[in-house]
C-alpha cells in the first residue's frame, strides 16, 4: 500500500487532500508527504510518527538531531549521505543509528555496514527534518522550498520580531480602533516592514483579483482572473497560504512584470471573514532574498486583519439602521 493511500485509510487525510498534495507534487517535486505537510494537512510530528508505523521502525527523534557529535558525522561520507539520503546521529559500542527516507532499503543497509563496519540501526525521518538536516552537518544546500519549512535555528520557538506583549496589544489596539477598511489595510502593511522589504494586498470578487495597496511595489491598475493556474488561484482554491519561489508561468506573468523579477522566497496568505476569502497578502525580501524561517507573525497580522474588518464591517452596518 503506498503512502497515501495510507494516511487516507487510517484518516489521516481526505482524498481530496490526496488530490491536492498529489498536484503539487506534480509542480515541485519532493515526496508526498513533504507536499502534505507544506499544505498544512497534517503536522510535521504527526506525520513521522505515522511513517514510523508504516514502515514499522522507530522514527528519529528532534532532540538527537540537535547538536550531532562531528565523528559520528565523519562516520559517512558527504557524497554517500547525499546520495542515499541518510543522516547518521548516534554511535553505542558497534552499533550506528542512522535516519533514513526509506528504512525498508535492505541494500542501502547492507552497504552501510560494509561501509562503516557497524551494525546499522535504521529510524525513519522526514524528508523535510532530512534536508535541514544535511544541510546543517553536511554543508549540502537545500533548495529554497524547503528553507521555508525549517529555519536556521529549528527546534527552537520562532522569534516574533519585537517579541513583546506590549508590542503585541499596542499592534491589537490599532486594528481595533479603525474606521474603515483602508486603515486596516494600512496597519496591515506597515507592521509587515519588520519581516518583508515588499508588501501588497489584493481584494478578491470571486474569481477577480485586483490591487488594493501595496508597500515597495506598484500594483495600480492590477487585475486579473484566478481562473487559470497561479499563485493566486492555489491560494484562492485551496484556502490555505503559499509559500516558496514564485513560478514562471502565464498565469503568474502579471505579478512578475511588477516585481521586476522572479523571487526565490514568497508568501501569500488569504484574508478570510466567515470562510470568504475577501483579500490576499502578498510579501518577500525581493527577488534574491528569502523570507524569514518562520511566518507565525504574518500569519497573526493576517488574523487580526480579519477581525478589524468584521468589526469596520459590523460598525457599517450599526449606522445603516
Amino acid at each position: 500500500m503506498k503512502l497515501g493511500e495510507a494516511l487516507i485509510k487510517n484518516s489521516i487525510i481526505t482524498k481530496d487532500q490526496l488530490r491536492q498534495a498529489l498536484e503539487r507534487q506534480v509542480i515541485f517535486g519532493g515526496r508526498i508527504g513533504s507536499n502534505i505537510i507544506e499544505l498544512g494537512f497534517v503536522k510535521e510530528q504527526e506525520m513521522l510518527s505515522f511513517l514510523s508505523s508504516f514502515f514499522k521502525v522507530p522514527a528519529v527523534k528532534v532532540t538527537d538531531l540537535n547538536a550531532i557529535d562531528p565523528e559520528v558525522i565523519a562516520s559517512i561520507t558527504r557524497d554517500f549521505a547525499d546520495k542515499y539520503r541518510i543522516l547518521p546521529f548516534r554511535k553505542d559500542r558497534n552499533r550506528l543509528h542512522i535516519a533514513m527516507l526509506d528504512p525498508r532499503s535492505l541494500s542501502t543497509i547492507d552497504e552501510l555496514r560494509f561501509l562503516t563496519g557497524f551494525d546499522v540501526v535504521p529510524y525513519v525521518i522526514t524528508e523535510l527534518r532530512l534536508l535541514y538536516c544535511l544541510e546543517k552537518y553536511y554543508d549540502l544546500k537545500r533548495d529554497l522550498r524547503y528553507i521555508s519549512v525549517f529555519g536556521k535555528e529549528d527546534a527552537q520557538e520562532e522569534k516574533k520580531p519585537e517579541d513583546s506583549s506590549k508590542m503585541i496589544l499596542k499592534v491589537k489596539e490599532q486594528f481595533a480602533g479603525v474606521r474603515d477598511k483602508e486603515e486596516v489595510i494600512g496597519i496591515l502593511l506597515n507592521e509587515t516592514k519588520a519581516v518583508a522589504s515588499r508588501a501588497a494586498v489584493f481584494l478578491v470578487k470571486g474569481n477577480a483579483v485586483s490591487g488594493w495597496k501595496a508597500r515597495g511595489v506598484d500594483i495600480d491598475r492590477f487585475g486579473l482572473s484566478a481562473e487559470g493556474q497561479s499563485i493566486f488561484s492555489e491560494v484562492i482554491s485551496r484556502k490555505t497560504y503559499y509559500r516558496g519561489p514564485l513560478l514562471k508561468i502565464p498565469g503568474n506573468a502579471l505579478l512578475i512584470e511588477r516585481l521586476h523579477g522572479t523571487p526565490q522566497d514568497c508568501c501569500m496568505m488569504p484574508v478570510t471573514i466567515r470562510d470568504k476569502i475577501i483579500g490576499l497578502l502578498y510579501v518577500d525580501n525581493g527577488n534574491t532574498s528569502v523570507l524569514d524561517a518562520g511566518l507565525g507573525y504574518i500569519h497573526n497580522l493576517v488574523a487580526m486583519a480579519a477581525v478589524s474588518f468584521e468589526i469596520v464591517i459590523l460598525k457599517n452596518k450599526l449606522f445603516d439602521l
